[in-house]
């Protein structure tokens, strides 16, 4: 019996390392574009106008240049094939850019917070800002929350983690300039208070949302387990395969955007070694080719047999007695 054929009817493949770093960098020289226009024009701007708000949103968008350019270069080594130092590939640069993008955004959320507590201190020191702050705000706001929406899209089609953290760091830029937006307009008219104000939340937002993809990317480099749908789905594709009875110790570790799987696999007793290997190649070649699976590590056992694996060696050798 050889099982040395896949079915016709498996998924395609999904996106290799190449097209998502060329995505990843198609995406990132637009947001390079129109953040680095931005933060020139809002610093420019916020000067001239007195505005704190203006002032913090442009170095928000200068912090995403910074962003920018650590994915451009997370990217770049991601896509790189695996060697002797690295056998399972470099996906996990990806990982490693969240936690960057994470971090920069919580020292820039925090850095705002302690300028608009101290601005909050002496309120009769807050100036009245010119209307120009204004239509600098209200421009920010189109273009952030536009490279949000095509930075997405395009996350969404590569199934890029990096690439999503990327597009909800212009989210969170679009929502900054619509708090600063509302400050200056009450600046505006008479309350000068609220420009600080606007900055005080920019910056809360902006930290709270730096914390959550730190600890996200964090728990991934700690070899987090794939989500319970993901591994019910791989499961149901190894019990597809024709002579595979059972599956049981299911293994799953993020490694970047792919996943790293072990598994056991139950095959008929009575098969040869050659056999049950060619199941458990058929096997994995399914999986790799409907899911998202850098590799399928694969362990061959008797149907219906004590699975001696995990026992103590001593109690293992009594059982085959």
């Amino acid at each position: 019996m050889k099982f040395d054929q896949i079915e016709d009817d498996q998924e395609e493949s999904p996106h290799s390392a190449q097209e998502r770093a060329a995505a990843a960098s198609r995406s990132t020289w637009v947001s390079v574009a129109i953040n680095l226009v931005l933060s020139c024009t809002q610093v420019g701007v916020g000067l001239f106008s007195r505005s704190q708000g203006l002032i913090a949103d442009g170095i928000h968008s200068l912090s995403d240049l910074v962003a920018d350019f650590v994915v451009l270069f997370a990217s770049h080594h991601s896509k790189k094939d695996a060697d002797q130092d690295h056998p399972y590939g470099h996906q996990r640069f990806e990982t490693a850019a969240s936690l960057a993008l994470g971090l920069l955004l919580l020292a820039v959320g925090v850095g705002m917070l302690w300028s608009a507590i101290a601005k909050l201190q002496k309120p009769e020191a807050i100036p009245q800002v010119h209307v120009a702050a204004l239509w600098v705000a209200a421009v920010a706001l189109v273009a952030k929350e536009t490279l949000f929406r095509y930075m997405l899209a395009v996350a969404t089609r590569v199934k890029s983690s990096m690439l999503v953290a990327n597009a909800w760091h212009a989210r969170s830029d679009a929502a900054s300039s619509l708090v600063v937006g509302i400050g200056i307009a009450g600046n505006l008219m008479g309350y000068p208070i609220l420009d600080p104000i606007a900055a005080l939340i920019v910056g809360f937002l902006i930290s709270k949302m730096g914390w959550e993809f730190g600890w996200d990317a964090l728990h991934d480099l700690m070899d987090r387990a794939a989500d319970e749908l993901e591994v019910e789905a791989i499961r149901r594709t190894l019990l597809e395969t024709p002579g595979v009875s059972g599956v049981h110790d299911v293994r799953t570790r993020k490694m970047g955007d792919l996943i790293v799987v072990d598994a056991h696999l139950e095959v008929d007793a009575t098969l040869t070694v050659e056999q049950g290997h060619d199941i458990a190649v058929l096997a994995r070649q399914r999986v790799l080719q409907r899911h998202r699976v850098l590799n399928l590590m694969t362990h061959v056992d008797p149907w219906r047999r004590p699975d001696l694996d995990h026992v103590p060696a001593a109690e293992a050798a009594g059982q085959l007695r």
